[in-house]
C-alpha cells in the first residue's frame, strides 16, 4: 500500500505574511518542512500543494515534487485533497507547512496505523503545564479506550469538576493522575476517506469551534489517535518564527 506525504503550502497568512518563504537559519520554511518529511521511512513519497507560483519556483530549487493547485481553497485539507487525486497513492499524510522541526518518527507514526480498519488518524501529546491547558490556541482532545477521538475543542477538556479552581489558578503544571492533551495537527487519511471528507459540508461544531477535524466526528465517523512525546512547534507569529530561527542555530550546530 502506498503512502504519501502533502504539505500544504500558501503564501498569504494573516498573522505572519509569506510565513512559507521565511527565512530559518539559512533555508527556507517550507524546504525546513519538507527536509523533515524525507525522513519519514515508511512514506513513498514527499509532495508539495500550492497555489502560489512563488512558491512553486521557489521548491523547484530543491524538488519536482510540487503540485499546483485551486487558489480557492479555504484550507489546507481541501488543497490536499485536491493535489491527491492525481497522485497514485492509497494514504495520504498531511503534514502543515509551518512546523519546520516536526519529528520523522511522529509523522511516521500517524501513518503506520492507517489501515482498512483504520481511515483516519492523527496524534496527541500529554499536556503538562498549565499555561498551555488555559491557551485556547492548544487544542485539546479526549478519546475513548481505545484512542478513537470523542472531541476536539479550545476549551479544557474534561472539566476537572471537583478541583476546578485549584487547577486553574494554583498550579503551574497539571497535577499527577490528571491527563489532558493537545492535539497535533498532523493528519492521515486513506485516499477514499480523504476525498470525501474534502466533498463534506462545513459541520456546525466545526464552524464554531473553527476546528474542522470535527467535521469527521459531527458526521460519525472516526479517528484514531496517536500518542506521541514530541511537541508541536508551529509558526503562526513574528515571536514564533524568532523562535525558530534561535531553535534552529541549535540544530543546524548539533
Amino acid at each position: 500500500m502506498k503512502k504519501v506525504i502533502i504539505i500544504p503550502a500558501r503564501l498569504d497568512s494573516s498573522r505572519l505574511p509569506r510565513k512559507a518563504l521565511l527565512d530559518i537559519d539559512g533555508k527556507s520554511m517550507i524546504r525546513r518542512v519538507y527536509e523533515q518529511c524525507l525522513a519519514v521511512d515508511v512514506v513513498d513519497g514527499v509532495y508539495i500543494a500550492t497555489d502560489s507560483s512563488e512558491i512553486e519556483r521557489h521548491c523547484r530549487e530543491f524538488t519536482d515534487s510540487v503540485v499546483m493547485t485551486s487558489s480557492m481553497h479555504e484550507s489546507g485539507t481541501d488543497r490536499v485533497a485536491e493535489a491527491a487525486r492525481d497522485i497514485e497513492c492509497d494514504y495520504v499524510i498531511n503534514v502543515q507547512g509551518d512546523e519546520p522541526f516536526i519529528e520523522p518518527s511522529l509523522i511516521g507514526s500517524v501513518a503506520s496505523v492507517l489501515s482498512s480498519e483504520c481511515q483516519m488518524s492523527s496524534a496527541m501529546r500529554r499536556i503538562i503545564t498549565t499555561e498551555e491547558l488555559k491557551d485556547p490556541n492548544v487544542v485539546k482532545v479526549v478519546t475513548d479506550a481505545k484512542g478513537k477521538a470523542l472531541y476536539f475543542s479550545r476549551s479544557i477538556i474534561p472539566h476537572h469538576r471537583d478541583d476546578w479552581h485549584s487547577l486553574i489558578n494554583h498550579h503551574d503544571r497539571v497535577p499527577k493522575g490528571l491527563l489532558f492533551y493537545q492535539h497535533i495537527g498532523v493528519y492521515g487519511y486513506s485516499k477514499e476517506f480523504l476525498l470525501e471528507y474534502a466533498q463534506m459540508e462545513c459541520s456546525y461544531l466545526e464552524r464554531v469551534e473553527r476546528l474542522e477535524q470535527l467535521r469527521v466526528l459531527e458526521a460519525g465517523l472516526s479517528i484514531q489517535m496517536v500518542e506521541t512525546e514530541h511537541e508541536s512547534i508551529g509558526v503562526d507569529t513574528l515571536e514564533d518564527y524568532h523562535r525558530a530561527i534561535e531553535i534552529a542555530k541549535g540544530v543546524d550546530n548539533e
